[in-house]
């Protein structure tokens, strides 16, 4: 399926809305514990690639070791992935920022969903895996998250 297709099948595709929109307020970034959470589709090696659909996540560890690409789309460009990883999961900036002492530490864990979903409700990401991604950042200790929609 082309690029046009996909953009003319949905370009008029409406988003979920929220009735609120919760809000805390994080401490100062120097003290915080920063993960990222990305669209790209990165799994473990060894684990299956993903199918059209799949609103699971991948846990990603701190280690960084045998993450692959393996999104589903025959559309989506992995060059950048290919000539810096950072431009899909900037661990390393983290891990910079971190030594600068501009942000407290880089979580040990990090999440990675697949993006192009195609129920555009994401409901199960809502309800479901969403909420349990969102525990295991707690669980590490995670006060900020810097999202990387690819």
């Amino acid at each position: 399926m082309g690029d046009d297709r996909i953009r003319s099948e949905l370009a008029d595709l409406a988003g979920y809305a929220f009735d609120e929109v919760p809000w805390t307020s994080p401490r100062p970034l120097s003290e915080s514990r920063v993960a990222i959470v990305t669209t790209a589709g990165l799994r473990v090696g060894g684990q299956p690639d993903w199918n059209p659909g799949d609103q699971s996540f991948t846990v990603l560890p701190g280690d960084r070791k045998d993450l692959v690409l393996s999104h589903y789309s025959p559309n989506f460009d992995r060059t950048g992935w290919v000539v810096d990883p950072n431009v899909v999961l900037p661990i390393d900036r983290l891990d910079e920022m971190a030594a600068e002492g501009v942000i407290g530490s880089v979580a040990d864990v990090h999440i990675s969903f697949m993006g192009a979903q195609i129920d555009h409700t994401l409901e199960t990401i809502r309800l479901d895996t969403g909420p349990a991604a969102a525990r295991a950042l707690l669980d590490d200790g995670v006060d900020v998250v810097l999202l990387t929609p690819v």
